[in-house]
C-alpha cells in the first residue's frame, strides 16, 4: 500500500445532517417538501443531481439562473453549518496521524462542491494531512462514474494497484472499484447490512481503533 483516497461528508465529517438541514430550509422557501425517507435516496449525489431529484419530486421546473441559487444556498448554508458546528467521525484523526508517519500520499475525492473542502478540512484540522484533492467541480461526471478517482489517483500520483480508498456509500464504493482501487467501507448504522457493500475488501463499523497493519494485509 502506497497512498490512500478518502471520500469526505459521511466519511471524515458527519456532515449528511448538515446537508439535510440545508436542503431542507431552502427548499420549504419554494414550496418544496422535504422528507427523510427521501433524503436517504440523495446520500452520495452531487448537489446538482440532488436539487434535480428535489424539484423533479415536487414536480417543479427552474431555470438555470434559479437552479444554481438554489444550490449555492444550500452549499452557503452547509459551509455555515459546517465551519460552526463541524466534529470529525471517530479514528479519522488517528488514522490520518498513522497514514502521514509512514509516509503514504493522502487524497480526497469528494462529490461535494470544492469550495465546501477547504471549510472541512480547516474545521477538522486535517489539512496539512492531505497531498491534493479532487472535487464535484473538477469533472464532468461525479460518483459513481470512476472519474473522480482516476483524477485522483493522477493528482497524488499514486497507482491504483497499491492505493486503497474509503468510502462510506455505495455510489461512492463503486465509483472507487470502477477506478480500479480496492475499497474499505464505513457505511452508516441504517445501510450497513446493504448486500452492495459486499463487493468491498472490508467493511467496518467506524475507523475507530483501525490499525495500519490491518490495511496492509488487504494487499498481501
Amino acid at each position: 500500500m502506497q497512498a490512500v483516497i478518502f471520500d469526505m461528508d459521511g466519511l471524515l465529517i458527519d456532515s449528511e445532517p448538515f446537508w439535510k438541514q440545508a436542503e431542507k430550509r431552502v427548499f420549504s422557501a419554494i414550496g418544496v417538501e422535504i422528507t427523510d425517507a427521501l433524503s436517504a435516496k440523495t446520500m452520495g449525489m452531487t448537489t446538482r443531481e440532488a436539487t434535480e431529484f428535489w424539484l423533479k419530486h415536487a414536480g417543479l421546473s427552474l431555470n438555470q439562473e434559479a437552479m444554481e441559487k438554489v444550490e449555492n444556498d444550500v452549499i452557503d448554508e452547509v459551509a455555515l453549518l459546517t465551519a460552526t458546528q463541524g466534529q470529525a467521525l471517530p479514528g479519522v484523526h488517528n488514522l490520518l496521524e498513522q497514514l502521514k508517519r509512514h509516509d503514504l500520499k493522502i487524497g480526497l475525492a469528494t462529490n461535494a462542491p470544492a469550495r465546501l473542502v477547504p471549510v472541512v478540512l480547516e474545521r477538522l484540522e486535517i489539512t496539512a494531512f492531505f497531498d491534493n484533492y479532487v472535487a464535484d467541480d473538477d469533472v464532468e461526471q461525479g460518483k459513481p462514474h470512476p472519474a473522480i478517482y482516476q483524477l485522483a489517483l493522477q493528482r497524488i500520483n499514486a497507482n491504483a494497484d497499491y492505493t486503497l480508498a474509503f468510502e462510506d456509500s455505495v455510489t461512492g464504493m463503486r465509483a472507487a472499484i470502477g477506478a480500479g482501487i480496492r475499497t474499505v467501507v464505513v457505511p452508516s448504522a441504517a445501510n450497513y447490512h446493504l448486500p452492495h457493500y459486499d463487493a468491498a475488501v472490508l467493511k467496518l463499523e467506524s475507523l475507530n481503533g483501525l490499525a495500519l497493519k490491518e490495511l496492509h494485509d488487504l494487499f498481501s
